[in-house]
């Protein structure tokens, strides 16, 4: 331990060996360190006076004990067992009082305890060992006013977190903040439901939890914290879930026990709330497959850490989708035509559970986004599971009461089959994809690469270019429609749609075909431009692609 350490240890409600020795009453006795000089930042837990030779017996571990020599024996045998017998049991130091039993301390004691890494102080002036111990304990009771003051602390900012709208990631991040290690939330047989915080070099906090796991199968590393969080059942000893604090990147003190403590009983009132166990776990593979996406996990790293969240899909391609709530986001991370998350995990999860494939669901309120991975046989099967796993996803949030009746329906966008890669990527895609996609003409699913121009022209929306671009090429249209009938940009629409195919174009306007000439020919003459050039038809394909994202 560090011997410059000389302030009260807040950390663990003591204070030091060093701290002690520089309190007035121990420097009034003129203190000599004459073993363990490089173990003063020892945690002084109490102060004991004694002078009979088995005091080691009365004594529990981390107390100071100060003596006049009386019961050290004047054997050197007694002398060297007497010191080994409080170094076992783990006393902070042993200071003794020069004075008529001993002038100076015998050379048997003093090479025992070095030995044995005991502090040894002599004192050589007397002091009175009442006001010694008034000032100690003074110190320690200062140290422990101290650290539950620290850990309410921490219990004021989880409460004000959640009083302002967050939720209990926010407690364990702060929580891991706190301790300076990462933090789980797991359920009472050991299932993971959320992680927060980071392991040595910034790795995942899921990296940790395979590796401590796999190394310690029943039960945490030394020094872990453990907190039960209540409320699983009725009786008043239940367990609803548990706080694991783990320490990878430093040790954890008692006063990190005690916010724990008070984290959990902060937790136990939210996790009352129906199904907050089942949302926090979809947040959790939520965070997983969003850090995927933008590369904060590595594709080297991604099938641990997923199969930590219970997804083994083996060998198989993987086949990113994201669906999109056409409501969006809110502040509160709920979509904004209502609903409950939770229940939408649950109802998303059980249609997911027909298609017959291992399934990744996770949520992401803040986005309005529900991100999935899925394991597939063989990628020829690709459009056949997008089509059931579409299905699923709008099926299940109906049921939610996340789709306002008469609304827009989510938008679910399928990205390109592969490799843990190509997941990374293709979620990343999808995503933004999905966003892009809102206001198009409804599809049970869009494939990704069928959106790029549309995402594109979506990144330059709030472009002044783009809006002049869409009223140079189709401003008199929108002029004329707004103004006659009928209406001529849903006959270009669908001419282009069709590649200028005319009785296709006809057959879905339920028109004859002079009258679609006849339109036709008046769009050309609106425009200026010739509806065969295949220029012009680019530029019109994506002005009218654009028109819905600007003024």
């Amino acid at each position: 331990m560090d011997s410059r350490i000389d302030t009260p240890d807040t950390q663990g409600g003591g204070i030091t060996v060093q701290r002690a020795l520089e309190l007035p009453g121990l420097r009034g006795g003129l203190p000599e360190i004459l073993a363990g000089a490089d173990r003063l930042g020892r945690t002084v837990r109490w102060v004991h006076a004694g002078e009979v030779p088995n005091i080691a017996s009365l004594l529990k571990g981390g107390e100071l004990l100060l003596t006049t020599g009386y019961g050290l024996g004047t054997r050197p045998a007694d002398q060297r067992a007497f010191v080994r017998t409080l170094a076992e049991r783990g006393i902070a130091a042993l200071v003794v009082e020069l004075g008529p039993r001993f002038t100076r301390l015998p050379a048997a004691l003093v090479e025992t305890a070095r030995t044995a890494g005991l502090p040894l102080v002599q004192l050589h002036r007397e002091v009175p060992f009442v006001t010694v111990t008034e000032e100690i304990h003074t110190e320690i009771v200062n140290g422990h006013y101290a650290l539950l003051q620290r850990a309410e602390e921490v219990h004021r900012r989880c409460t004000q977190a959640l009083l302002g709208g967050g939720g209990i990631p926010q407690v364990l991040g702060i929580l891991a903040d706190f301790s300076g290690n990462p933090v789980f939330l797991e359920t009472a047989d050991g299932q993971l439901l959320y992680a927060a915080g980071t392991g040595p070099a910034n790795a995942d906090p899921l990296q940790v939890w395979e590796g401590l796991r796999a190394q310690h199968q029943d039960e945490p590393p030394a020094g872990s914290v453990l907190v039960d969080v209540p409320g699983g059942g009725p009786g008043p000893g239940s367990v609803r879930a548990r706080l694991v604090l783990l320490p990878v990147n430093a040790p954890l003190a008692p006063v990190h026990r005690i916010a724990a403590e008070r984290a959990a009983a902060v937790l136990a009132v939210v996790l009352m709330q129906a199904r907050q166990e089942e949302e926090l776990a979809a947040r959790g593979r939520g965070d997983f497959l969003t850090d995927l996406a933008e590369g904060r996990v590595t594709a080297a790293d991604a099938p641990a850490q997923a199969r930590v969240l219970g997804f083994k899909p083996g060998r198989s391609p993987l086949l990113p989708v994201v669906m999109r709530l056409a409501d969006g986001p809110s502040p509160d991370g709920a979509a904004a035509s209502g609903g409950n998350w939770a229940v939408l995990a649950r109802a998303v999860g059980e249609e997911l559970a027909s298609v017959g494939v291992p399934v990744l669901l996770g949520v992401r309120p803040v986005e309005g986004r529900v991100p999935l991975l899925l394991g597939l046989r063989a990628e020829s099967e690709r459009a056949a599971v997008a089509d059931r796993v579409a299905t699923a996803l709008r099926t299940g949030a109906e049921r939610a009461g996340m789709v306002r009746p008469g609304a827009q329906p989510p938008v679910v966008v399928v990205g390109v089959a592969g490799g843990w890669a190509a997941a990374s990527a293709g979620l990343r895609h999808a995503a933004e994809a999905a966003t892009a996609a809102q206001g198009l003409s409804d599809r049970l699913w869009y494939d990704a690469r069928r959106l790029d121009i549309d995402l594109l022209l979506w990144r330059l929306r709030e472009h002044p270019d783009l809006a002049a671009f869409v009223d140079r090429a189709i401003g008199p249209l929108r002029d004329h429609d707004h103004r006659s009938k009928p209406p001529l940009l849903p006959t270009l629409e669908t001419y282009l749609a069709h590649a200028g195919r005319k009785a296709e174009t006809a057959r879905e306007l339920h028109l004859n075909r002079q009258t679609l000439y006849n339109r036709l020919a008046r769009i050309g003459e609106l425009l200026g431009t010739d509806l065969d050039d295949p220029q012009t038809v680019l530029a019109l394909s994506l002005a009218l692609r654009a028109r819905r994202l600007v003024p």
